[in-house]
C-alpha cells in the first residue's frame, strides 16, 4: 500500500507514489485480483477486436466526467498551440531541463500563473491578459488550442492563480482554440475538494488527458473529449497496437471502483488538511521553508535560503532528500530549480503517516 521494503526488510514510507502513479496503493488486492483474473482469460487483443473490458472501463471513466465530455478521441489541428513556460509535457514543455534542442513546431509559451514565483503573484486577470496579448501580437489571431496542467506537477506542485483557467479558456475559445486540461497528476480525487483538477478552477475543458494514477502503476492513459471533437476520428483511421489492452482496462476499472468504495477523495481532503496544517507549523519553525502549497494529497514544500529573495535552496534540498531517505521517507523533487519537495503519496496515506513525514522533515532540517 503506502509502504515499500528494501532487500534487507527496511520499511520506507512512500510519499511520492511512484511519481504520482500509485493512486490506490502498491499491490492493492482488488486491483491485483482484477489484473490476474483478466490475464488468465485474455492478455492481449487490439482494438480491431473489441473486448468488453475496454467498453466497461470507458463507460465508467466517462461517467466521472462533467458536461459533454463523453468520448475518447484524437483531434487534429494545424495552427498554433499555446502552453506554459513550466509545463511538463515533453513536446510542449518550456522547462529547459526537459527540452531538447530540436524544432518544436508551432508551440508558444505564456507566463506561468504561479502565485508564489509568478510575475503577477495571484493576479489571474494579469496572467490571462498576457495570454490574450500573446494571441493578438504573436499569432494570426487564431490558435488551435491551449493545453495546461490544472495543478502543476513536475513544475513544483503549483496550484494556479484562482480564476485563471476560466479567463484563459474564454480568451482561447474566442480565438477559435480548444481548451485541453492535463489531469495526468491531479485527477481521480487527489486534490480532495474535487475529482478533477480543472473543477478547482470552475471550468469544463474540451479535451482532458489523463494517465499515471488512472492505472495504479499499469501503463495506461486516456483522452476524453466531446462527441463533436470525437467525430473527427471518422475522417481517419485511429489505431494503436496496445490501445484498449484488456488487462490494463480491467485494472483501470478496478482503480475507479476502489476510489469509490474506499471514499478516497474525501480521505484525501481530510488527511491533506491535517498534513498542510502540520507543514505550515513546520514552516514557522524552519526558515528554509519558503512556501507550503496545494490541497488534498497533492502538496508542495518549496525550500529557499532567503525567504525575501526566494533564493532556491538547491544543495540543501538534495541533502534533505537523502536524509529523509535514510530515515525511511521517500519524497519527490520538482520545480525549475529542483528545490520543491513534491508530496503526493498513495491515496491510502494516513494521518499517522503524515505525522511521521513531518516529524522526519523536522528532524532532518534541525540537523542542517
Amino acid at each position: 500500500m503506502q509502504y515499500l521494503y528494501d532487500e534487507n526488510g527496511k520499511r520506507y514510507l512512500d510519499c511520492f507514489g511512484g511519481i504520482v502513479t500509485v493512486s490506490c496503493g502498491h499491490c492493492h488486492p482488488d486491483i491485483v485480483n482484477a489484473v490476474v483474473e483478466q490475464t488468465k482469460l485474455l492478455q492481449h487483443t487490439t482494438t480491431i477486436y473489441l473486448h468488453h473490458a475496454i467498453v466497461e472501463f470507458a463507460e465508467a471513466l466517462t461517467s466521472k466526467m462533467p458536461g459533454n465530455l463523453k468520448w475518447e478521441s484524437q483531434y487534429g489541428c494545424t495552427q498554433k498551440c499555446i502552453s506554459w513556460w513550466k509545463c511538463r509535457t515533453i513536446g510542449l514543455t518550456g522547462l529547459q531541463t526537459w527540452k531538447y534542442p530540436i524544432p518544436q513546431g508551432e508551440i508558444h509559451h505564456v507566463m506561468n500563473p504561479d502565485p508564489y514565483r509568478g510575475t503577477f503573484g495571484s493576479d489571474a486577470a494579469a496572467y490571462a491578459k498576457e495570454v490574450e496579448e500573446h494571441i493578438t501580437y504573436g499569432s494570426s489571431g487564431r490558435v488551435a488550442g491551449f493545453i495546461a496542467e490544472t495543478f502543476q506537477g513536475v513544475g513544483g506542485a503549483v496550484e494556479l492563480a484562482p480564476g485563471y483557467l476560466k479567463l484563459a479558456y474564454d480568451i482561447v475559445r474566442k480565438a477559435g482554440g480548444v481548451c485541453i486540461a492535463d489531469e495526468v497528476q491531479s485527477g481521480f480525487g487527489r486534490t480532495g475538494s474535487h475529482y478533477w483538477g480543472f473543477q478547482t478552477q470552475g471550468v469544463i475543458p474540451d479535451i482532458v488527458t489523463m494517465a499515471k494514477g488512472i492505472g495504479n502503476g499499469l501503463p495506461l492513459g486516456a483522452v476524453v473529449t466531446t462527441p463533436e471533437i470525437a467525430s473527427v476520428l471518422a475522417q481517419k483511421i485511429q489505431f494503436n497496437t496496445f490501445g484498449g489492452n484488456p488487462v490494463c482496462s480491467a485494472g483501470g476499472l478496478a482503480v475507479l471502483k476502489v476510489l469509490d468504495k474506499e471514499k478516497r477523495q474525501t480521505h484525501c481532503a481530510d488527511v491533506g488538511a491535517h498534513l498542510v496544517e502540520r507543514l505550515k507549523s513546520l514552516q514557522e519553525k524552519h526558515e528554509i521553508i519558503g512556501d507550503v502549497r496545494g490541497r488534498g494529497l497533492m502538496l508542495g514544500v518549496e525550500l529557499v535560503t532567503d525567504r525575501k529573495e526566494k533564493t532556491p535552496a538547491k544543495a540543501e534540498t538534495t541533502e534533505l532528500f537523502e536524509k529523509l531517505k535514510d530515515l525511511g521517507v521517500l519524497v519527490g523533487k520538482g520545480g525549475l530549480h529542483g528545490n520543491v519537495f513534491r508530496i503526493k503519496p498513495p491515496m491510502c496515506f494516513s494521518k499517522d503517516d503524515a505525522d511521521f513525514l513531518v516529524d522526519s522533515m523536522d528532524y532532518a532540517m534541525s540537523g542542517l
